[in-house]
């Protein structure tokens, strides 16, 4: 059998090509990376601890902060060795592990999206079966279905790109082996693997939304016929952050993978996979968490018994 794969390792591109902007960039990205990981690793640890956020509610934003977390950790680092480093030469193999990890994590997120969407829904709109309807199994099938999601959709990505025949150019016009970026580089007749993409992706997506939409239609209905101003507040602050990170995810998500490979501008499309690589899961824990007083209670909890703890000891 002939081997279709002559290409054994791809160059990444990165950002830029200017020299004097490889560290600013570093220093950047490294601020960004510990502030997502000490962001999603403490919200965490705050829910895992505090017996009051063993809700649902606090069960999905927890899963959250873990995929936000996982998908960053499939992209920053390697990119911050690049920009450290200067070596852009990354193995075929890498290169498509980075890409299933990252593909995986970002399906499961966006399923997450889609089941905190319906837990507001049962919340806001049937407060008095809540406790009914979101019950610690219906959670954990949740939950389960959105991993398993997220690994067959990267299972299929992999599987199509991959499938493809890589004997011309190997650099690669990004900071990481997304699809697109990846795909374009295939010297074999990629229209159908073009249109895996863009069916699987848009199934993905526009289910999911289907799920967020019609939630918060049936939210936004209760919210309308509520007479109390207080209980007016209270339902639009519980939702309005969940609605910030869901148009932010899946704008980025849209503007990416939904048009044609010809449409594609790398320029373009590397500023857009800065958001919802890095600036997204960074910025996730500050959207759900910071605001959110049972969180403020829990750290507040956690930051008096680490100074009685020293207290203690001095």
């Amino acid at each position: 059998m002939e081997n279709k794969t002559e290409v054994t390792q791809f160059i990444l591109l990165g950002l830029t090509d200017a020299p004097e902007l490889q560290f600013p960039l570093f220093i950047l990205f490294l601020l960004i990376y510990i502030i997502t990981l000490t962001g999603n690793l403490g919200l965490i640890v705050f829910i895992f601890l505090d017996s009051h956020l063993h809700t649902p509610m606090y069960f999905f934003l927890g899963n959250l902060s873990l995929v936000d977390f996982c998908y960053s950790s499939a992209v920053t680092p390697t990119v911050m060795g690049e920009l450290l480093s200067g070596d852009k030469v990354t193995s075929y193999n890498t290169c498509a592990a980075q890409m299933f990890f990252f593909v995986a994590f970002a399906t499961v997120e966006n399923y997450l999206l889609a089941s905190m969407a319906y837990d507001r829904y049962a919340a806001v709109c049937k407060p008095l079966h809540y406790t009914t309807t979101m019950t610690t199994r219906v959670c954990a099938h949740l939950a389960i279905g959105s991993y398993v999601c997220g690994f067959l959709n990267a299972s299929i990505h992999i599987g199509d790109t991959f499938s493809l025949s890589f004997c011309k150019s190997n650099e690669v016009h990004h900071f990481f082996c997304d699809i697109p970026a990846v795909m374009i580089l295939s010297c074999s007749d990629r229209h159908i693997s073009e249109l895996v993409l863009v069916y699987v992706v848009s199934f993905n997506i526009f289910f999911a939304l289907l799920v967020i939409l019609i939630s918060y239609l049936f939210i936004f209905i209760t919210i309308l016929k509520m007479h109390s101003a207080a209980g007016h507040q209270k339902a639009l602050s519980t939702c309005a952050s969940h609605f910030t990170a869901v148009s932010i995810f899946y704008g980025t998500i849209i503007f990416m993978y939904l048009q044609p490979s010809s449409s594609h501008s790398m320029d373009t499309d590397k500023i857009a996979s800065v958001f919802y690589t890095m600036v997204i899961p960074m910025l996730n824990p500050v959207v759900y968490s910071l605001r959110n007083k049972e969180v403020n209670r829990a750290f507040k909890k956690v930051v008096e018994k680490a100074k009685l703890s020293l207290g203690l000891r001095v």
